[in-house]
Parts: structure tokens; C-alpha cells; sequence
């Protein structure tokens, strides 16, 4: 009897090849985290020898790389498509940039070095990509806060949502919880208080409270 025929691998033109060892890439890293991206099984899903892989991505390294400038891009896309508010409230970006945590963890913690230290800390590509997210926000900003605060608010701000990011993908945030309620409420809280005067902490205020 004769064996039926084996069916062809999937060949990829050049120019999209990279595209498929990305989303290859991308379903490891999500399954299995940063330590199983290696480029043999990467090849493997997409049904290429390695050698071709290596044509695009030299090392692992490379791949990560490759990664956390995707994930930058779609970090700032998303930032660029959350609505603006007339009145210059960041509670549309705030939501915005949480999603995208929530949706991508693993792509969110490589962005940021995880597994891969080097990669969030010397890619000019990511750095740009974080400026325009920064940009994006930049007019809401500047419609609130005097100049000279801006820098130090956005600052601010990424912390925030950064930090609440990671407590929410790590389930640190108690799930009985409306987390989309929490979530806004965390964010409008902040803005609140990027609007208020605060009077100037006194100078013995530190010893006063060891004091107690």
C-alpha cells in the first residue's frame, strides 16, 4: 500500500518570515515565559529550518529583542488610538496602557527586561518608542500642570500605572474585586491629586512624626 503523500511545509516569502518567528516567538512566550525562547522551537511552530531562522535572529537575544520592540510599538498604537478628553483628563490613557498589561504579561515583563536585562536597556528603538508614548500624553498634561511639572508628572504617572500593571498580572489586587472599577478608580484618584496645591512639608515635619 502505497504511503500517502507528506504534505508541504508552509514556505514564507522573504519579508514576512520575521513576522511569523515574532508571533511564534510570542505564543512561546506567553505559554511558557522568557527562559523557553529558544530559536529551535521557535523554527519548529513555524515549520523552518534554523538556519533561516538565525538569517533574521542571530541569537536569543536577538529574538527578545525583536519582541519587546513589538510590544513597545503596540503600546504606544494603543495609547495613540484612547480617546482624548476635551477637558484633559489621562483616565482614557490610564485604561488604555493597564489593557494592554493585562492582555500581553509576559510580552509586558520582557519589555522591561525580564529574562533579558539588557534588551529594555540598550534599545534605541524602545526608547524612542517610549518617548512617543510619553508625546501622546504630553498635551493632556500640559493642559493641568504648570511647565516646569510636566516631566516630573509623567513620570508619575508611569509609575503608577506601571506598578498597578504588575500587582494586577501578578494577582496581587483582591479578585472579589471589580478590578475595571478598581482600576478607574486608582486612575481618577491620581488625577485628582495632580490637581491639588499641596503646602511645602516643613522642615522638622520628620522629626515630629519619629517623635511620636
Amino acid at each position: 500500500m502505497a504511503r500517502p503523500a507528506k504534505k508541504p511545509r508552509k514556505t514564507y516569502h522573504h519579508g514576512d518570515l520575521r513576522n511569523a518567528l515574532l508571533t511564534a516567538a510570542r505564543e512561546v512566550l506567553e505559554e511558557r515565559g522568557p527562559s523557553f525562547l529558544g530559536l529551535r522551537e521557535i523554527s519548529r511552530r513555524v515549520g523552518v529550518s534554523a538556519p533561516s531562522a538565525y538569517h533574521h535572529f542571530p541569537s536569543r537575544d536577538a529574538i527578545a529583542l525583536g519582541l519587546a520592540e513589538q510590544g513597545a510599538a503596540e503600546l504606544a498604537a494603543c495609547l495613540a488610538a484612547a480617546p482624548a478628553n476635551p477637558n484633559g483628563s489621562l483616565l482614557s490613557y490610564g485604561e488604555a496602557y493597564i489593557a494592554f498589561v493585562r492582555a500581553n504579561p509576559a510580552l509586558y515583563r520582557l519589555m522591561f527586561g525580564e529574562g533579558f536585562p539588557e534588551v529594555s536597556q540598550h534599545s534605541n528603538a524602545i526608547r524612542a518608542l517610549r518617548a512617543r508614548s510619553y508625546e501622546i500624553m504630553k498635551a493632556s498634561l500640559e493642559a493641568r500642570l504648570p511647565a516646569t511639572d510636566v516631566r516630573i508628572a509623567g513620570l508619575f504617572l508611569w509609575a503608577l500605572v506601571h506598578g498597578l500593571g504588575l500587582l494586577l498580572i501578578d494577582r496581587q489586587v483582591v479578585r472579589d474585586d471589580d478590578l475595571n472599577e478598581v482600576i478607574r478608580r486608582v486612575l481618577t484618584l491620581a488625577g485628582t491629586g495632580l490637581l491639588q496645591d499641596r503646602a511645602p512639608v516643613p522642615r522638622d515635619a520628620g522629626a515630629s512624626i519619629e517623635a511620636r
